[in-house]
C-alpha cells in the first residue's frame, strides 16, 4: 500500500509519535533508538539522537509511551488520507454520524446499507471546517470514552471518566470552548517564528553577498599583485607567488568562517521551517483535539527555536588590502615591496600613556596618548581607527569635558582636554566601540592654583597693630585675628607669612619662633573654608 511511511524504517506508520524536534517515528523505531550515552533509560529523561535531523532530544521519564502521539502523520506530506473502512482507496468523503473517512465506493455503499442509509455523508472538499475532519479520538485510559473535555490544570484532553477519577476537582472545559485560546497562542508563536525565518533568510542572503564580495575583492587584489610583480624578473615572480599564497589562505580562512556561520544559520532555518510547516499543518488540518494533544510539544519546540541566539550580520568583513609601498624584505637577494594587509586593531591590546593620566588641574590643558596594537600585540603603524573618548563628572551628570583626539597617522592618538570644574571624573577610551586596556579610569581634577600678587597679609596684619579689618595688597582679609602668623604678639620683623590665598612664605627672622601646630591647623581650616 502506498502512502506516508516512517522516515526511519520506510514502512507504513505504526503508532507514530512526536519527538521534541517535531519529527515523527513509528513506535517500534522509537523503541530501537539507543541512548546518546549508551545507557538504558531509567526514571530520568534520557537523550537520544533524532535520525532525521540529528538533533539531541530527551525522551520523557516514562519512555516512548509518554511521547505525544502524532495524529496527523498519515495526512502530512501531501498524501491523501485513506479510507477508514476498506483501507484501499483514498478518502473522498466523511460520514458526519460515524466520523469515519470513506472512499468513493464506500460512500455509495454507506448510503445503500439500511443501518447507515440515514447517515449524513459529505465530501471532504466541501467540509467547511477542515479541523473537524479527523477521526474521533478515544481516551487511552478509557477506550470506550471519547476525548471531549480539556483539563486546564494538567493541560491535556480528557474524557468524562477521567474528570470523575484522576482529574477530579481539576478545572476543565469542553474542547470546543478552549480551542480558540490555545490555537491563538500557537498562531502568535508561529508568527514570531516566521519573523525569525525572514530575518534568517536576509542574513543568509547577506552572507552570500559577502562571500561574493570577498571573492571579488580577492580577485581584484590578485590583479593588483600581478601588475605590481610584472616589473621584476625571477625575484619578483617568486615574491608574487608568495603573496598570492597568503591571499589565498586569507580568502579561504574568511570563506571557511562564512561557510560555518552559513551552515549554522541554515540548520536553524531548516529547524524553524520544519516547525512552522508542522504547526501550520496542525492548525489547518488538525481537529480541536489533535491541536490540543500536540500543542505542548509544538510550543516547546518553537519556543526553544525562537530562543536560539544568532548573529544578524556576516561574521567576517572584506577588508583585504594590498600595499605596494610596504617593505617585504629580501627575495632572491633583492629587496622587494608589497604585502597583503589584514591587520585588525584589538582594543584589548591598545594602551594609554602619559605622565599622570589620573590627575589634572582645573582650567589647565592636559592630555595622554593612545597606542593602538593589533591582535598579536604589534603596533598598527597606521591611523584611521574609530577612537571615542568621553570624560564625565561623576557627581554632576550634566558636566562633561569635550576632549580633542588627534590622529598622528602612525597608530598613536593624542587626547587633549581642559576641565572647567574640579572633582572626580570617569574617563572612557573606546576603539571600535570597545574599551581599551585600562579604560574606564578615574580622573581627579584639583582646584586651580591662585598666584598671590600682593604683599603677604601677615606683615599687613602685624603692622596695623593687630586690627582684624587689615587688608592684604591682593584685596583679601586675613581670617582668624592673631592667628595670622601663629604667634601671640602683634608685631615683629618676620614670621611664617600666611596669605588670604593660602600661600606661605617662610622667614627665619621671626622673633617669636616658629608658629605652633595648633595655630597652624586652625589657620589652615579657616583658609580651607
Amino acid at each position: 500500500m502506498s502512502g506516508p511511511r516512517c522516515p526511519q524504517c520506510a514502512q507504513p506508520w505504526v503508532s507514530p509519535r512526536l519527538l521534541p524536534c517535531l519529527h515523527s517515528l513509528c513506535d517500534p523505531c522509537l523503541r530501537r533508538l539507543g541512548s546518546l550515552e549508551g545507557q538504558p533509560g531509567g526514571a530520568a529523561a534520557r537523550p537520544v539522537l533524532c535520525p532525521v535531523c540529528d538533533a539531541e532530544v530527551s525522551l520523557p521519564p516514562g519512555g516512548v509511551g509518554q511521547l505525544t502521539p502524532d495524529c496527523l502523520a498519515v495526512s502530512r506530506g501531501g498524501a491523501a488520507a485513506g479510507c477508514d473502512l476498506c483501507a484501499d482507496g483514498a478518502a473522498a468523503g466523511r460520514c458526519l454520524t460515524c466520523g469515519v473517512r470513506l472512499c468513493l465506493f464506500c460512500c455509495r455503499a454507506h448510503r445503500r446499507q439500511k443501518k447507515t442509509a440515514s447517515h449524513a455523508v459529505t465530501e471532504l472538499e466541501n467540509t467547511e471546517d477542515c479541523s473537524q475532519a479527523g477521526k474521533l479520538l478515544l481516551c487511552p485510559s478509557h477506550p470506550t470514552e471519547e476525548l471531549r473535555l480539556f483539563c486546564e490544570q494538567c493541560d491535556q484532553p480528557v474524557c468524562r471518566d477521567c474528570i470523575l477519577g484522576r482529574h477530579r476537582q481539576h478545572p476543565y472545559d469542553f474542547t470546543g470552548n478552549v480551542i480558540h485560546r490555545h490555537g491563538d497562542a500557537l498562531r502568535k508563536l508561529l508568527k514570531n517564528t516566521q519573523q525569525h525565518m525572514g530575518i534568517l533568510e536576509d542574513v543568509l542572503s547577506q552572507i552570500d553577498d559577502m562571500g561574493s564580495a570577498v571573492r571579488s575583492r580577492a580577485e581584484a587584489v590578485a590583479t593588483e599583485i600581478c601588475l605590481f610583480a610584472s616589473g621584476y624578473v625571477r625575484a619578483i615572480e617568486e615574491h608574487r607567488d608568495r603573496l598570492l599564497k597568503q591571499l589565498e589562505d586569507l580568502k579561504v580562512q574568511k570563506e571557511n568562517l562564512l561557510h560555518l556561520q552559513k551552515a549554522q544559520l541554515q540548520q536553524l532555518l531548516l529547524d524553524m521551517r520544519t516547525g512552522v510547516e508542522f504547526t501550520e499543518h496542525l492548525l489547518m488540518s488538525g481537529s480541536d483535539l489533535e491541536i490540543l494533544i500536540t500543542k505542548g510539544v509544538v510550543t516547546n519546540r518553537l519556543t526553544k527555536l525562537n530562543s536560539v541566539p544568532y548573529n544578524t550580520y556576516p561574521g567576517v568583513d572584506d577588508k583585504i588590502q594590498f600595499s605596494p609601498q610596504e617593505r617585504a624584505g629580501q627575495c632572491c637577494g633583492y629587496e622587494v615591496f608589497g604585502a597583503v594587509l589584514n591587520k585588525v586593531v584589538d582594543p584589548a591590546r591598545c594602551t594609554l600613556h602619559g605622565e599622570d593620566i589620573h590627575s589634572a588641574r582645573q582650567n589647565q590643558l592636559m592630555g595622554f596618548t593612545l597606542l593602538c596594537n593589533d591582535t598579536t600585540g604589534e603596533r598598527m603603524g597606521q591611523g584611521g581607527e574609530a577612537v571615542r573618548v568621553t570624560i564625565t563628572h561623576k557627581d554632576k551628570k550634566d558636566c562633561a569635558v569635550k576632549p580633542t583626539v588627534c590622529d598622528n597617522g602612525d597608530g598613536t592618538y593624542r587626547v587633549s582636554y581642559s576641565p572647567e570644574e574640579p572633582g572626580l571624573y570617569a574617563v572612557c577610551v573606546c576603539v571600535k566601540g570597545q574599551h581599551v586596556q585600562g579604560s574606564p579610569f578615574t580622573l581627579m581634577v584639583k582646584h586651580k592654583f591662585l598666584e598671590h600678587q600682593g604683599v603677604f597679609h601677615c606683615c599687613t596684619f602685624c603692622s596695623s597693630g593687630g586690627q582684624k579689618a587689615a587688608r592684604c595688597a591682593c584685596g583679601g582679609t586675613m581670617p582668624g585675628g592673631y592667628q595670622g602668623c601663629g604667634h601671640g604678639h602683634k608685631g615683629h620683623p618676620g614670621c611664617h607669612h600666611w596669605s588670604c590665598c593660602g600661600q606661605v612664605k617662610e622667614s627665619s627672622e621671626c622673633l617669636g619662633g616658629p608658629p605652633t601646630d595648633t595655630s597652624l591647623r586652625s589657620l589652615l581650616r579657616t583658609v580651607a573654608l
